[in-house]
């Protein structure tokens, strides 16, 4: 319902200034009613307990992913352009007469993905650079 417990409780004075309860109509034992001082009280250890959970979850995240950093992994989606394809578009985009949706198109991928690494007249951007002098 909320980002986080600040913005839950400013939801629930928001309802309350317009004079809006909040009441949980089934769960196991989770009865809230935002209305009676109780309910309040519950509500509040609710949204303060997922909270909890969720700075754990980040901190948990975040450290999966140095310790993939160490390992020598690299996380995100892998690249579809390798060398040969890169060269394949250089020669491909250095023809006057070559239109760059229809070179991306036939190297399957789009045309962003080839400007990311080409320049219209087929000299390498930075990079593609990178790419070419990987081993």
């Amino acid at each position: 319902m909320g980002r986080d417990i600040k913005h839950l409780i400013q939801l629930i004075e928001e309802f309350n200034h317009k004079n809006i309860g909040l009441k949980v109509l089934a769960g196991a034992g989770a009865q809230i009613d935002t209305t009676t001082p109780s309910g309040k009280m519950i509500f509040g250890l609710f949204a303060v307990l997922a909270e909890f959970e969720r700075d754990l979850i980040i901190e948990r995240t975040n450290a999966g992913l140095a310790a993939a950093r160490a390992r020598g992994r690299k996380g995100g989606r892998p690249r579809k352009m390798d060398k040969e394809t890169l060269n394949m578009a250089m020669t491909a985009m250095a023809d006057r007469k070559a239109v760059a949706k229809d070179v991306a198109k036939r190297l399957g991928i789009t045309t962003t993905t080839l400007y990311m690494y080409v320049n219209g007249d087929g000299s390498s951007k930075e990079t593609a650079t990178k790419i070419l002098n990987s081993p």
